[in-house]
């Protein structure tokens, strides 16, 4: 550094001697002389500064890594041997970097079964395009391997709505991608059948979960069977996979052979020898069916969702070719201790140390300092996977084990007093379920909120209350923000006011927990397009923004309410499209936070977007499908944007919408 900085005083005395020959005065190259001493102090300073940064985040890195090694779980054979281990009962594969930490799976997973007593490796983003030896460096395990793609879909993870490949991967270190491959359960679960093809594979995680039945494919288009036919993997765990997985590893313990186990709580299996007992089964169309009739398909959908739903599920078989996949109903009896158990495993809440000199994972540094306080949703939105993997009941933690995780937090060495989430996949569903659960047990709805909210839903925001009270109370905690969507619907009553605990809560919201920004998500403005999204109509969204507007005039704040929108729904068209952009121009928005549909498997939306047709009711629906006519809704985001005012206008042109042009864009004097 010193050298650099002498060349660069160099330069600036030799360009000084130049100038001296053209005769400045002394008082001129004085000063001249001094701007080179400030700027040689500069760039002194500059490398002092970068020193003790460096220094600083060694210790922080002291601080926060004063562990062991054997603190996380075994990632190579070294570790296993460092804890002891001659033998591995399960070894996890991830497409994710391993993150200990709640809030990744393959951890929760890991540290669920080591809990029981298994001794439990984990292969982080394995290489698949070598020799395998990452698939065989920790040799075979005594009772089966598991397999995930990570906490998303790779798909998903991969590519944009438009099928355009991303160059960045928010779950690897140095957030680069390259590390997982496309499909990543399929590949992982095949590499290990090939090496041991006597060892069960039991596959789980989101990317498994949605493609448990025939599916549609958004990025090769056409209809696929369940992923236990294409992937080789033995046997399925859908959802939350906790006590599915501790349950097989208990049989598979005690001796039972892993062929005898078909009746597992939250499984799917092929069989070629299932016998179906028609009082509790669900018959599904086979899949070549459903190749053969896009309605088929449809109406299969629908009975899943039903069944998903319920509280009384029943087992759902579908034919594929020879074989029959048997998917068993999910496991409803979780008590809140165990997912207290579940979230106060002694996780490292730290990536693995592998990870230190290869860059930050984004996905890790976003999540952080947050704390997921529920699982499940209620809301059944049409293009949501989250109640097709989590569940529609709300499965909420105990006081005692948020405001435990919030200590730890607290204590993080890099902590700086900001909590930047007490959420879940929606912010404010807690402690939410049923009043008579005996009513709950008939209920075939899809959504509790949806066309309005359910009579019989406890929506009391009172828990949340405390909840946000005590931890913002917290003696080391400054500031508690709310990052999960907000679901406006829910704070309503039947007159669309806002009243008792649902106003407290709102006033407590926009004054203690909202940095700036408020996101929710009214996802369009059309009534049509929202019925068949399941979202409340988009006056409820003015009625809240006059609340929001008001409490905030009150308090003297100045934030604002951030929407989310969706172009190319199944059931929007162009012009419903021009309308949103007037809609939200006309409330002085400028939208950002926006996305184009990706039609994820297991939805309504994907289901809708293949077949042309409504699952519920098989009625025709407009689909914009074409590259060009998804980007051809999406610009309408983007009105106020010069680049797309010409393309905006030639469109509505065409669909014979002038009149839209001049209250888009104004009329021209």
């Amino acid at each position: 550094m010193r050298k650099k900085n002498q060349k660069k005083n160099q330069k600036f005395i030799f360009k000084a001697k130049k100038i001296r020959k053209k005769n400045l005065s002394h008082k001129t190259l004085f000063f001249f002389k001094k701007i080179i001493k400030l700027i040689d102090f500069f760039f002194k300073q500059k490398y002092i500064h970068k020193k003790l940064s460096v220094l600083l985040s060694l210790q922080k890195k002291l601080n926060t890594t004063n562990l062991n090694i054997t603190n996380w779980l075994p990632t190579t054979a070294k570790e296993v041997k460092e804890r002891g281990w001659d033998e591995l009962d399960i070894i996890l594969f991830t497409g994710d970097a391993y993150v200990d930490h709640p809030a990744f799976g393959a951890a929760v997973i890991g540290r669920s079964l080591e809990a029981e007593g298994y001794k439990v490796a984990i292969v982080p983003q394995p290489n698949w395009q070598d020799d395998l030896r990452d698939f065989k460096k920790l040799g075979k395990p005594r009772l089966f391997f598991a397999v995930t793609s990570g906490n998303m879909d790779s798909m998903i993870n991969h590519y944009t709505s438009n099928r355009r490949l991303r160059s960045d991967d928010a779950y690897s270190a140095g957030g680069k991608a390259g590390f997982r491959p496309d499909y990543a359960t399929y590949v992982y679960s095949q590499n290990i059948k090939e090496i041991y093809p006597d060892i069960p594979v039991v596959i789980g995680g989101i990317e498994a979960s949605l493609r448990r039945f025939t599916h549609y494919d958004y990025w090769q288009n056409k209809l696929k069977p369940s992923i236990l036919a294409q992937s080789k993997a033995d046997l399925l765990i859908y959802g939350n996979g906790e006590h599915a997985i501790i349950e097989l590893a208990n049989l598979l313990d005690k001796g039972v052979p892993f062929n005898s186990i078909k009746n597992l709580s939250q499984s799917a299996i092929l069989s070629e020898n299932y016998k179906i007992n028609k009082e509790e089964t669900i018959v599904l169309h086979s899949h070549e069916e459903c190749l053969k009739d896009k309605k088929k398909f449809a109406e299969n959908f629908k009975l899943i969702e039903i069944e998903s739903n319920s509280m009384t599920p029943k087992i759902i078989v579908q034919q594929n070719r020879k074989k029959l996949l048997v998917v068993n109903p999910p496991v409803l009896s979780v008590l809140q201790k165990e997912i207290d158990k579940s979230f106060d495993l002694p996780y490292t809440r730290l990536p693995h140390p592998k990870y230190q000199k290869r860059g930050a994972i984004p996905a890790f540094e976003m999540i952080k300092f947050s704390i997921n306080i529920h699982r499940g949703c209620f809301g059944g939105c049409s293009f949501c996977t989250i109640s097709a993997h989590q569940g529609k009941f709300v499965l909420s933690r105990s006081e005692k084990s948020i405001l435990k995780e919030a200590k730890k937090i607290t204590q993080m060495p890099d902590f700086k007093g900001h909590i930047s989430d007490l959420g879940g996949p929606s912010a404010n569903m807690y402690m939410m379920q049923g009043v008579d659960i005996e009513k709950c047990k008939k209920c075939k709805r899809s959504s509790c909120i949806y066309p309005s909210v359910c009579s019989n839903l406890n929506t009391n925001h009172t828990p949340l209350i405390e909840i946000y009270k005590k931890v913002r109370e917290h003696d080391k905690v400054k500031q508690v923000t709310i990052g999960s969507g907000i679901r406006y619907d829910l704070l309503f009553d039947e007159n669309t006011e806002i009243r008792g605990d649902k106003l407290k809560y709102t006033q407590d919201l926009i004054k203690h927990h909202i940095s700036g920004r408020l996101k929710v998500a009214p996802e369009h403005t059309s009534e049509k397009v929202l019925k068949i999204m399941r979202k409340p109509s988009f006056k409820l969204f003015h009625r809240f923004k006059k609340y929001f507007d008001g409490i905030n005039n009150k308090t003297g704040l100045n934030q604002q309410l951030i929407p989310y929108f969706i172009s190319s729904h199944p059931g929007s068209t162009d012009a419903d499209m021009a309308d949103l952009a007037i809609e939200t121009k006309s409330l002085n928005f400028k939208l950002e936070q926006v996305q184009d549909l990706t039609p994820t498997p297991l939805t309504a939306a994907a289901v809708m977007f293949y077949t042309g047709f409504h699952p519920y009711t098989l009625e025709k629906i407009h689909v914009a499908k074409s590259k060009q006519e998804k980007l051809d809704q999406k610009m309408f985001f983007f009105w106020y944007k010069p680049e797309f005012r010409d393309q905006i206008k030639a469109k509505l042109r065409k669909i014979g919408k002038t009149d839209m042009i001049d209250k888009l864009f104004g009329k021209k004097k």
